[in-house]
């Protein structure tokens, strides 16, 4: 559920609350640093410390719940806490941290308390916090005014809005919550927030196009917070599929691992490296393979390793090795080529370049498209993304349509022109549901629409030198409506007609006042 839907309830207790609510109390919780830190930083105070209030507020009320239970028996309540999801000591708590607000140390006191939350969960959560620290001069400012800051967020979050104890709160609202921050994160830090967050809507029609399906397993090689991961997840309808990903930036990583737990996703694989030089999720010495792989990877990436591609240990770039100042193709050959043998599907995000350039990205096009791996082309509107505002594409690769899979006889390529189909904004364009659900259908359906969307032969795209770009197949040229030259004449002398009018009007008007010379 987004911000804009209508408020939902959490499990039918007496103490409700809204969707709306949780999300406008955590965001005002902000203020704190607004103006101060910038966004790409104090994102992360707010998120850990969002996420340290779930698990203290789903600890403690357990705790209350099994010390009644078991009351005069504390080794049973204390064996059962540690059982826990997330166990934890009374002192990382965030009510021990709130308690202790005032402390002029209370940013030692958060950081101490994040190191014991990963010494107890360190299957879970070991390294999440190793890059936020709530005792940063250089973040938070000088001692004074760090404490005073800390408070008022520890205040913030101490507010019965944010109070996200399980019987008040359902987990998939508090994921929402998390999503929500993201979202808005985001728009605050404009270019800088690439790193991180991939569009809603954007988001919602990659997954959709990607249609896991039960047992599937799902991968993002450049997997940001999480969030398409999740958004791809939750196309599945059920919690029988697995999750993996990669990301190289360490605190988003930790965004990443934290969004999975919010979203009740723990046995996720998130790892942290460079998927284009140190590939995390192997078997063996091999890639490992993937049901659905998808991503929106950084566009045209700059200094991505082309210089060590030729002797690639897995073997990702034989089909060439992409430019080194542009690594669209490298992220795409590693999706490819981590996608299961003649059943895996891959959906990317990528800069129309990617469609047309030549050189070695025109030869490594040419292969993937002589291979029959390519599915479909779609191409979208511009302004979509804060980070930047040219139009963008999906490619669709399916691993079926190879020899020995499923759809090894199919011969075309379905191209959709979406560029048009969009929601003007102030700062962006948005996709509509109206706008996804037409791309969606058009897709699963490879129905051709004047205008909109054709089925187009290899054997055609091979006659165009490989080149991709949307316009040499779908003709989006609309005839300017005829005009009526004689009925433009009479307007014009009509109007000429009424000037005369309005001109002997003004002057006897400038007459009476004496104003005529």
């Amino acid at each position: 559920m987004t911000e804009h839907q209508s408020p939902r309830l959490s499990n039918g207790v007496k103490d409700q609350v809204t969707q709306d609510q949780i999300n406008n109390a955590a965001w005002a919780a902000c203020d704190t640093f607004r103006g101060v830190v910038d966004a790409t930083q104090y994102k992360d105070y707010i998120l850990v410390m969002l996420f340290v209030k779930y698990i203290s507020d789903v600890w403690t009320e357990h705790e209350e719940k099994y010390q009644r239970q078991f009351e005069g028996n504390p080794e049973r309540v204390e064996s059962l806490l540690k059982r826990e999801r997330f166990p934890l000591h009374k002192t990382s708590t965030f009510n021990h941290l709130y308690a202790n607000r005032n402390a002029d140390n209370i940013g030692e006191l958060i950081n101490v308390a994040l190191e014991a939350i990963e010494e107890d969960n360190r299957s879970k959560l070991a390294g999440v916090f190793r890059n936020i620290d709530f005792n940063s001069e250089a973040n938070l400012g000088q001692p004074k005014d760090r404490n005073r800051r800390l408070k008022n967020l520890l205040e913030d979050f101490a507010k019965p809005e944010l109070d996200l104890r399980p019987s008040r709160v359902s987990d998939d609202i508090i994921g929402e919550t998390y999503i929500y921050l993201i979202s808005r994160f985001a728009s605050d830090a404009g270019k800088k927030a690439g790193e991180f967050y991939t569009p809603r809507s954007v988001s919602e029609l990659l997954a959709r196009l990607a249609a896991p399906q039960e047992e599937d397993s799902i991968y993002d090689p450049a997997c940001g917070s999480g969030s398409l991961l999740i958004q791809t997840a939750a196309q599945v309808g059920s919690n029988n599929y697995e999750l993996f990903g990669q990301e190289v930036n360490g605190s988003t990583w930790a965004l990443a691992r934290m969004n999975m737990f919010m979203h009740a996703n723990d046995s996720a694989h998130i790892e942290w490296g460079d998927t284009l030089n140190d590939p995390k999720l192997l078997e063996g010495d091999q890639l490992k393979q993937f049901d659905v792989v998808v991503a929106n990877p950084p566009f045209s990436l700059d200094k991505w390793g082309a210089e060590v591609a030729e002797s690639d240990r897995w073997g990702r770039f034989w089909r060439g090795v992409p430019p080194k100042s542009k690594g669209d193709y490298a992220f795409i050959s590693h999706m490819v080529e981590s996608a299961r043998r003649r059943t895996g599907r891959v959906a990317v995000i990528v800069p129309h370049g990617v469609l047309f350039r030549a050189g070695s990205e025109g030869r490594i096009r040419k292969s993937l498209i002589e291979e029959n791996l390519l599915d479909t082309v779609v191409g979208l509107p511009a302004n979509l993304f804060t980070t930047t505002g040219i139009p963008v594409a999906i490619l669709i690769f399916d691993r079926s349509r190879e020899k020995g899979g499923d759809n090894e006889g199919r011969d075309d390529v379905l191209f959709i022109d979406a560029s048009r189909d969009f929601t003007p904004a102030k700062a962006q364009s948005l996709l509509g549901e109206e706008h996804i659900e037409r791309i969606v259908e058009t897709y699963r359906a490879r129905t051709e629409a004047d205008s909109y969307s054709r089925l187009v032969l290899r054997e055609e795209i091979s006659e165009n030198d490989f080149n991709l770009n949307i316009p040499r197949y779908i003709d989006t040229f609309e005839a300017e409506a005829e005009i009526d030259v004689v009925a433009v004449q009479h307007e014009i002398e009509q109007i000429e007609a009424e000037l005369v009018e309005v001109r002997a009007r003004m002057a006897g008007y400038l007459k009476e006042l004496g104003l005529d010379d």
